[in-house]
């Protein structure tokens, strides 16, 4: 089969499975709760393949965060989201470096170019400022470093090192709803949201100091 055919299918399946799970189905955390829980001892191994293939068929990285956080609590919680997070990182890593471009159009976006160059030359340092401070999406960034070519074992452990405050963030406030205890949902919000409001005070600092402005 011709490559243009193959990646045209490709695009087709991919886009197909978009459209409904985006579109005809609401993806909820409790959903991805119910579902890794009623496969008992096999939920958290469920769960990582779920969470694995989330960049194939485009499923939002934070619900499937919250559901484990309802589902495991804080602990194992945070192991298993490490676990799934990096597998998905690892799922678009590969998916661009063999299909490159050609695929996910990521130069469309004024600063893409800007991105490849300097994760090129320091891949570890790009990959773990760009998850601890998220300027892209998680998906995205794993294309990016698959397209840059960032040496395999440097985006691993820059991805790893860099979802740790944000996993501890996601599994504290999916244990909360779960918990039932109005304190500890106020305290789990708080922590997320004053990680959000850090994330976007240093967003546009971090952004020039990473040279990914537009002009």
């Amino acid at each position: 089969m011709p490559r243009p055919l193959k990646i045209s299918l490709l695009l087709v399946v991919f886009g197909s499975i978009f459209y409904i799970t985006h579109f005809h189905y609401e993806l909820r955390p409790s959903d991805i709760r119910d579902v890794v829980l009623s496969f008992g001892w096999w939920g958290p191994v469920i769960f990582f393949l779920i969470y694995a293939i989330g960049p194939i068929v485009f499923l939002p990285t934070s619900v499937l965060s919250l559901g484990a956080g309802l589902a495991f609590g804080v602990w194992p919680g945070v192991l298993y989201i490490l676990f799934g997070a990096t597998a998905a990182a690892v799922t678009g890593y590969v998916m661009a470096r063999l299909f490159g471009r050609s695929v996910l159009k990521v130069e469309n976006y004024p600063w893409s170019e800007k991105l490849f160059t300097q994760m090129e030359q320091r891949g570890f340092l790009y990959v773990f400022v760009l998850r601890l401070i998220p300027l892209v999406s998680f998906d995205l960034l794993s294309y990016a470093g698959g397209i840059a070519k960032v040496r395999f074992r440097s985006f691993i452990l820059a991805t790893v090192l860099g979802m740790i405050p944000g996993t501890l963030a996601y599994s504290f406030l999916g244990a909360s709803l779960a918990s039932g205890s109005v304190t500890t949902v106020f305290v789990a919000a708080l922590v997320f949201v004053s990680l959000i409001g850090i994330t976007y005070y240093f967003r546009e600092p971090v952004k020039r100091w990473l040279g990914l402005t537009s002009n």
